[in-house]
């Protein structure tokens, strides 16, 4: 029997761990090894980690200084000894039937990764009556990267809802980059770039939990912002040197509004900051233009127009209008404002990018 290994990182997530330890524990399939990587916590997250250990043999549990999200999975990576890996997030849970079912089809197809299908989940732990890929859409097929349709909406940035080949992450040396955000995003992505073979399955396998604490309004800093710029700008270089820019557009599409608006509903920046930051992401905004993709959002067109012409004194009173508007709106509706929609997509399709 093949062995899948689970990387769990752990940091200070006492209300959840168990639920989410539990839900791997119990999975129906059984030859798995569970890597618990305490990322220092300070709470009694790392306690309950080694509790479980001494109850079930399959448990291995390493406390380390804390080195973030990125620095945990990748200590995880380097301890695994399964064929396969899988990951899951401490506040998350599987499916009892998710290893089982992605094994049995990354076998099956002799994929490089398999992608589930997920749903997502309220903090207190309800599970959203459907699934978010559409089952009577979606079914099993292989995913291709000058796919802008179907294969686009499937390739999510988490690395959660996936099963992956160890031999085939090693034969790319591929581990996470440390000290910025969106370390999903550039690993999911270099793993499509390199990949022929992804394959995805309609079984749900995970449920991702959306918390309310640390709030865009209140969590978005400078700092952020800055590792954002960092990570965006290897995501797009990543994409140019593997000659998927054609891919990158609808990557970018689907990115811009999501930044921007995290940015115009964050608090705690000053203008000087709005401005140094504006200043530096001013390359990722200008690709808008560079690599022809439309913005069918008035607010946004004309909030690109000035980022790119240096007006910044004007981008910023295009903020605040902003900023004070969407605190009048629903959260379902500054979510739908976060997300291209189909136009865009259909948009990018009328313009082709010189060679």
């Amino acid at each position: 029997m093949k062995k899948i290994t689970i990387i769990v990182p752990v940091y200070n997530v006492e209300s959840y761990i168990k639920e989410a330890i539990n839900s791997a524990i119990h999975q129906s399939y059984e030859n798995i090894e569970i890597l618990l990587i305490d990322d220092g916590s300070t709470d009694s997250s790392g306690l309950i980690c080694d509790e479980y250990a001494k109850m079930d043999s399959r448990i291995k549990v390493i406390h380390q200084n804390n080195m973030g999200l990125s620095g945990a999975r990748n200590t995880g990576l380097k301890n695994a000894t399964g064929e396969y890996i899988m990951f899951l997030d401490s506040d998350d849970t599987f499916e009892p039937n998710a290893c089982k079912d992605m094994l049995e089809y990354i076998e099956e197809t002799n994929a490089d990764y398999v992608i589930a299908n997920y749903s997502n989940m309220d903090e207190d732990g309800t599970i959203w009556s459907n699934p978010v890929f559409d089952k009577n859409i979606y079914k099993k097929f292989k995913l291709s990267i000058t796919d802008y349709d179907k294969s686009f909406y499937i390739m999510n940035s988490g690395v959660w809802n996936k099963i992956f080949r160890k031999s085939y992450l090693d034969s790319i040396h591929i581990g996470f980059v440390e000290g910025v955000p969106a370390e999903d995003a550039i690993f999911t992505t270099l793993c499509f770039m390199k990949s022929k073979n992804v394959y995805y399955l309609p079984q749900k396998a995970y449920n991702y939990r959306l918390r309310a604490e640390g709030s865009i309004s209140s969590s978005c800093s400078k700092k952020y912002f800055s590792g954002i710029n960092k990570a965006y700008r290897i995501i797009y270089n990543n994409f140019k040197e593997n000659g998927y820019l054609e891919y990158y557009r609808y990557f970018y599409a689907k990115s811009v509004n999501y930044i921007l608006f995290k940015f115009i509903d964050s608090e705690i920046l000053t203008d000087e900051e709005r401005i140094s930051i504006l200043e530096d992401m001013r390359w990722f905004y200008t690709l808008s233009y560079d690599l022809k993709i439309p913005t069918v959002i008035r607010s946004v067109i004309y909030i690109l127009e000035s980022i790119v012409n240096k007006d910044y004194v004007q981008t910023l009173k295009y903020f605040e209008i902003l900023r004070q508007v969407r605190k009048m709106l629903p959260k379902e509706v500054k979510e739908k404002m976060s997300k291209p929609d189909a136009k865009t997509y259909k948009e990018i399709e009328k313009y082709k990018l010189d060679n």
